[in-house]
């Protein structure tokens, strides 16, 4: 887990409880069968992750999307945070919550290295962007690679007792009570 660790302090999301909550949540939303069409910009792996971040329905968001030519990769190319377009703010909304634009690419083609290596090889070696299940499974995993480094970033305070003896203050008090 070390090198999937370093790889997203690199070049992954921000391991941040609402990143988190976002792909846990698309990934429930795809669970209960939502409608799924990767070639769809609404319905597709990074149109899902737009819906839950935004509350755009797939409609509004492929609306939005086909104002520019292009699929996912190709408006994430393109992206310019002062074009004024409406799948711009879209990104914007995404990339503000903690996504990268590396992100997001590697969600519509399943592709980031850290997340695949997590993934069992026969599962890694057959997973297919344009299959729900397989969407589903790497969200979860995603969102998985994200707490645990949310969680090893967190420094609890020692809270073993000490051998320091008791005050004697305290040590009066309690022999005067009996």
């Amino acid at each position: 887990m070390a090198d999937a660790n370093l790889l997203t302090s690199i070049t992954m999301a921000k391991s941040t409880l609402p990143v988190i909550q976002a792909l846990r949540d698309t990934a429930q939303r795809l669970t209960t069968e939502a409608p799924y069409q990767w070639g769809h910009m609404g319905s597709c792996n990074c149109g899902h992750l737009a819906q839950t971040i935004t509350n755009l329905t797939k409609g509004e968001i492929h609306a939005r999307a086909m104002q520019r030519y292009g699929d996912w990769e190709r408006q994430l190319i393109d992206y310019c945070p002062t074009s004024g377009l409406p799948i711009d703010a879209t990104i914007d909304e995404m990339l503000a919550l903690g996504f990268t634009r590396t992100d997001l690419t590697h969600l519509e083609r399943l592709n980031d290295p850290a997340i695949l290596a997590l993934l069992p090889f026969e599962r890694r070696n057959a997973l297919r962007h344009n299959q729900r299940d397989d969407v589903v499974l790497y969200l979860r995993t995603w969102a998985d690679l994200l707490e645990a480094n949310l969680l090893a970033g967190i420094q609890l305070p020692d809270l073993t007792p000490s051998n320091t003896p008791a005050p004697l203050a305290l040590e009066a008090v309690q022999i005067a009570t009996v």
